[in-house]
């Protein structure tokens, strides 16, 4: 089995969140869901971006779906997290705790 490719934190970031988010991966749901759970603020350009990279990557794909009445039936890109993408994020969650095992006393907070 090949080595899945290396994962920037920001790259995990959405490809967690279009994970988190199902059949709403649309580009501003992924945005809001980025400040909500990662407090991280992004700028669209820096998000289509990493879309075009992840999906250069083989880690996501898009489909076209039907816009609402809200968009005047303009079309919409919803993204979804292809296998290999999945393996990758496995494979930096397994990095991260190997790097984290045995280092939760050392980084506790110390008492007041």
């Amino acid at each position: 089995m090949a080595t899945p490719p290396y994962l920037g934190e920001f790259e995990q970031q959405v490809l967690l969140v279009i994970v988190r988010l199902k059949d709403e991966a649309f580009g501003p749901d992924v945005s809001r869901e980025l400040e909500a759970r990662a407090g991280r603020r992004v700028s669209r350009g820096a998000l289509y971006t990493t879309f075009d990279r992840l999906e250069n990557k083989g880690l996501i794909r898009w489909r076209t779906v039907p816009g609402t009445e809200a968009r005047d039936g303009l079309p919409r890109r919803r993204y979804s997290v292809t296998a290999a993408g999945l393996a990758a994020l496995r494979a930096a969650r397994d990095v991260v705790r190997k790097l984290w095992d045995g280092l939760d006393a050392r980084l506790k907070d110390p008492l007041p």
